[in-house]
Parts: C-alpha cells; sequence; structure tokens
C-alpha cells in the first residue's frame, strides 16, 4: 500500500522497526506480538500493517540491515595491509562495531532460528561474504607464512565466535576499557592463528 505524501511513514516505520528492535532482543522473537510492538510504538495494532506486512519481515529486516551495516562499515574501515596488520585491523574492527551493537548481534545470532527457509537464505549469504572477509585475511596469511592454520575455515568460523561473543558480557561499567577489551582479544586471536 502507497503512502500519502506527507505522512508520518518517515518517522513510524523506523519507529516501527526500533521497538521490534528493543522487543525482540528483551524478550526473544517468539515471546513478542505485533500488538506488543504497536503498544511500544503508540499505534492500533492494525495499523503496524502499513509499516510491515508481518512479525517475520520485521525479523528478517532488522538482520538484513544490521549485516549490510556490518559489511558497509568493514569496507569503509579496511585498506590493503599485511596479513598480520589486517588481522588486527578485523578484530579491533569487529569488537568495537558489535560492542555499539548488542541488541542486533542478539538479534541478528540469536534469531536465526525462527527465519524462514528463503529469509534464512538471505541471512546466510550475508553472514559468509562477512565470513569470507576473515577467510581471505587468513588464506593471505597462511600462504606466506604468517599464520600456522591446519583448517582456515574452522579458523574463521571460531575467531568470528569469539570476537562476537564479546557482547554477551561486556558492560561499560565493568573493569575493562574498550580500548583494553580490543586489545586483549586481538592478542588472543594473534596466539590462536599461530601469529
Amino acid at each position: 500500500m502507497a503512502r500519502k505524501t506527507g505522512s508520518h511513514s518517515e518517522i513510524t516505520g523506523p519507529r516501527v522497526h526500533a521497538a521490534a528492535q528493543r522487543l525482540f532482543a528483551r524478550y526473544g522473537y517468539a515471546a513478542v506480538s505485533m500488538r506488543q510492538i504497536a503498544t511500544e510504538v503508540g499505534v492500533q495494532a492494525g495499523a503496524l500493517y502499513n509499516y510491515t506486512p508481518d512479525k517475520q519481515s520485521l525479523l528478517f529486516d532488522l538482520m538484513r540491515a544490521h549485516l549490510e551495516d556490518l559489511l558497509a562499515a568493514w569496507r569503509a574501515e579496511s585498506c590493503p595491509a599485511p596479513p598480520l596488520a589486517a588481522l588486527e585491523r578485523f578484530c579491533r574492527f569487529h569488537v568495537r562495531y558489535h560492542l555499539d551493537r548488542p541488541d542486533e548481534v542478539f538479534i541478528a545470532y540469536m534469531e536465526l532460528r525462527n527465519l524462514v527457509p528463503e529469509n534464512f537464505a538471505v541471512i546466510e549469504r550475508l553472514r559468509k561474504r562477512y565470513e569470507t572477509e576473515l577467510e581471505t585475511i587468513l588464506c593471505a596469511g597462511q600462504a606466506q607464512g604468517v599464520f600456522a592454520l591446519e583448517d582456515v575455515k574452522l579458523a574463521t568460523l571460531a575467531v568470528i565466535a569469539m570476537l562476537t561473543g564479546v557482547t554477551t558480557w561486556y558492560r561499560d561499567t565493568g573493569r575493562l576499557s574498550r580500548n583494553r577489551v580490543e586489545m586483549l582479544y586481538w592478542d588472543m586471536v594473534r596466539k590462536a592463528v599461530g601469529a
């Protein structure tokens, strides 16, 4: 349905997505109803369908936006560098980017099981594109003898899982600064790849 010129869709649409993100992260996708999202936004439940076809579309849009933004941010940050420097840049970027977005990260990793197959396939392709960025760095380092890796693909998945895990425990009020966490994680990754 087309929105009228001058309508509030530019304001309400993003509010719907923001409310869904907060609620999905707090309670889980399965436990959140469209009525709860509408209440959070301050609109009637039926009005939500002016902004999204259904709850599945909201989940898919949130995941896709997170991964597309992640890829774009990495492209802006990355530049040609020797494998060790490229790996450090990737590790620090990943930790920093994800710490700023704990709700998006939670949804992107924990709610995959709730995607319908065609949506899952799209999200899986985006995830693989990001994994390939790291895998390319590790392959280059392995080829140059900089990294001692038995299985580059497994190392790629393990490093991403470790780096992403920081969002489950880190708090800005804790004993470690973000910069210190970046440094410690980089040191662990460097050792894990045999650099």
